[in-house]
């Protein structure tokens, strides 16, 4: 078959005629604002079907996508495209305009690759042909390098709207609980306060500054006591949701925008609480944390409730005797979160551990490499009583030594070793009447 040739005053190139290009059709809606009006994807594939039957072209697959093509290698449809063009499954793409292909640099010296390895023949859009020439690449570079501008200039223009909306004294985004966007036009976006939640959100400062409550003394009170609900209809709060609460200082005013930046501005909304509560809420807040965060026990996160599911958590209370010493004493019971007036009781960890040990004759364990673990440990120990201490035995490692050495780690050693040990039980623990007991599978 003859090929044409024409010869332009840059260089030569080779057109190759339609009939040796295999398509793939890809469609991708654009998730960029100002695009909205855009085709759909189902519009521009009946539109792109229509031009191939009109000239001809061969479609071998049509693919369609919703990610934006902004970012590079985060489409995972295009990514395929790639691929099958590396495969040969076809070697030209229908789509219908330039940026649908690229939005960004990555993705653009993807395409021109192929194209200079001779894989991708040709790109065809709605109104422009694209070829493996110097003159029509370096047109699609441009008309994809344009679309990566507008998108880096609406990012800065998306800033620079921001910065001005915070300097206003408006925060962007959803207000926290307790305060609500203005509707009307003239006030439009501005905080206002929720005159449901305000007055309760105020209450649970109140609360923690004068009257010392914990975290979860205000969680049941919010979901038990008064029943309190999000605008979403959600009853109660998360305990994460309430710490975190405390700590905004949207409340008494002031917003940081973006958050951890640093940037903090004055807020034009209504303060539910002055700077001084703020203040004494973030000393007992953080009191409270260092507490939490010094204490480390053995079983926690380990077991779960045997009559309401719950998890266990764990206090300790100290006791002076007469003579000065001081004892240490750890109870463990439930957390009550899913039914406040459960009676499991308390334990103590003494009577806990007893119980474990007595439990170790019954367990197996479910991860070999910790079974293997304790195995070796055992061997070391039994090849140093045959080095240094002269008992001569044959190092055999049985099945109560492995279950001795269990009993040993939850006498004598250290909280992360028991939790090691104990993480690695086939079955589940629940504590129930001041009982702990293993669930089969």
């Amino acid at each position: 078959m003859e090929v044409e040739t024409n010869i332009g005053l840059i260089g030569s190139m080779t057109v190759i005629p339609e009939t040796k290009i295999k398509y793939v059709l890809y469609a991708r809606k654009s998730t960029e604002s100002e695009e909205r009006q855009i085709l759909s994807i189902e519009s521009q594939v009946k539109e792109m079907l229509q031009l191939a039957e009109r000239d001809g072209l061969e479609i071998v697959d049509i693919r369609r996508e919703s990610h934006s093509a902004k970012d590079s290698g985060q489409r995972p449809v295009f990514k395929e495209i790639l691929e099958d063009i590396r495969r040969e499954r076809f070697n030209g793409i229908l789509t219908w305009a330039p940026d649908r292909l690229s939005r960004n640099a990555g993705d653009l010296g993807s395409l021109v690759d192929l194209m200079d390895q001779k894989l991708l023949l040709g790109i065809k859009t709605f109104g422009q042909s694209f070829a493996n020439s110097p003159n029509e690449k370096f047109l699609l570079m441009i008309l994809c390098s344009q679309a990566k501008l507008e998108n880096d200039n609406k990012s800065i223009n998306v800033k620079r709207g921001l910065r001005t909306r915070c300097e206003m004294g408006l925060r962007p985004g959803q207000p926290p609980v307790g305060y609500l966007n203005e509707r009307h036009m003239d006030r439009k976006c501005q905080a206002i306060i929720d005159p449901e939640r305000g007055p309760i959100i105020k209450k649970m400062f109140e609360k923690v500054a004068y009257e010392k409550w914990s975290g979860r003394k205000l969680y049941h009170w919010l979901k038990f006591d008064i029943n309190f609900k999000s605008i979403n209809g959600k009853k109660g709060l998360s305990l994460g949701n309430i710490f975190s609460l405390l700590q905004n200082p949207f409340y008494y005013g002031v917003f940081e925008y973006p958050l951890k930046s640093g940037n903090f501005y004055n807020g034009k909304h209504t303060p539910l609480i002055t700077k001084e509560l703020f203040d004494q809420v973030q000393s007992q807040v953080k009191s409270n944390i260092i507490q939490i965060e010094s204490k480390e026990f053995a079983f926690t996160k380990l077991m779960t409730c045997g009559l309401c599911g719950s998890g266990i958590t764990a206090d300790e209370k100290f006791k002076k005797q007469q003579n000065g010493n001081i004892h240490r004493y750890v109870y463990y019971g439930c957390t009550k979160v899913r039914d406040r007036k459960c009676k499991c009781g308390y334990i103590e960890e003494k009577e806990l551990i007893r119980q474990f040990i007595d439990l170790m004759d019954k367990v197996n364990f479910n991860n070999d490499s910790i079974k293997q673990k304790i195995k070796s440990e055992v061997e070391r120990i039994k090849k140093f009583n045959n080095a240094m201490l002269g008992i001569k035995e044959r190092i055999e490692v049985k099945e109560m030594d492995i279950k001795n050495y269990a009993k040993y780690i939850l006498k004598e050693c250290t909280d992360i070793e028991k939790r090691d040990l104990l993480g690695c039980l086939i079955s589940k623990i629940e504590l129930k009447n001041k009982q702990i007991s293993i669930i089969l599978p």
